[in-house]
């Protein structure tokens, strides 16, 4: 595989698994009942979505997954 094609392929799977891992550990901010912490906010908010961490499980898992991938493009050539 290419440099450039093998940067496309990992930022592809990237945003890929972006997206399956956001939703994982997400729930509302329940420090008022049913008033938001913010007002104005929505109260179905996350209080926490911890972006930073599913950014670094989101590379871990992306990188396991593009060797994979990339180990079965060299097996397989």
């Amino acid at each position: 595989m290419t440099a450039p094609l093998g940067i496309a392929v990992f930022f592809t799977i990237w945003w890929v698994v972006l997206f399956a891992v956001l939703p994982f550990g997400i729930g509302p901010d329940k420090r008022n009942g049913s008033e938001p912490a913010v007002p104005g906010a929505d109260p179905g908010a996350p209080a926490r979505p911890r972006l930073l961490k599913k950014a670094i499980w989101t590379t871990a898992i992306a990188a396991v997954l593009f060797a994979s991938l990339d180990a079965y493009m060299l097996w397989a050539a």
